[in-house]
């Protein structure tokens, strides 16, 4: 067998074991796929969180699953077999909630994720609790901020809130205190 045939028969095992290898496109994670990708996820979430001291319900590799509705997708932006962004929402009565993110650290990774975000956020039906240097971003990029306390109250029914005043409230997430802006447009 020639060299040239032995490296085609390599690539082509390679593409079917990562479904991401040269795809560009934001794919779902799910099963085994994801569970195959769990560190690498978390990797990803570490990074992105870092400056906050991590994600306040990404702490373990076990807890990238597909518990309590979360949908994980995630894209490859290079020639590596390795995931490079992941971004993840939960269905609620709401919408769909984004509940996490996470990049290699590279400009282009954080940009294709936030860029994912902001389309996302955009879109009747989806909706983030957000603060820190996120907030500017988005806002910057006009997704909408929800500023109607009730609409607040209602989309975090029994979660324990205190409004600011100021279109920011406060919140205990995962153990921690927080204070969060809602924005999006989660359906009331």
């Amino acid at each position: 067998m020639s060299e040239e045939k032995r490296m085609q028969q390599i690539a082509g095992v390679y593409e079917e074991a990562n479904p991401y290898i040269g795809q560009g496109k934001w794919k779902e994670l799910s099963g085994p796929v994801l569970k195959g990708y769990q560190k690498q996820i978390l990797d990803l979430i570490k990074i992105a969180y870092n400056k906050i001291g991590g994600h306040a319900n990404f702490k373990s590799a076990n807890d990238i699953n597909t518990n309590d509705a979360k949908v994980w997708v995630g894209i490859d932006l290079d020639s590596d077999p390795d995931i490079d962004a992941v971004s993840v929402t939960k269905q609620t009565q709401f919408g769909k909630k984004s509940v996490g993110m996470g990049h290699d650290g590279t400009r282009r990774t954080k940009r294709k994720v936030i860029d994912k975000k902001i389309t996302d956020l955009k879109t009747m039906g989806n909706y983030v609790e957000v603060s820190g240097a996120l907030f500017p971003i988005l806002k910057k990029a006009g997704v909408p901020i929800v500023t109607d306390e009730d609409t607040v109250r209602s989309v975090l029914k029994g979660k324990g809130i205190t409004w600011n005043g100021d279109g920011t409230y406060s919140r205990k997430i995962g153990g921690k205190q927080f204070t969060k802006t809602m924005m999006g447009k989660p359906k009331v």
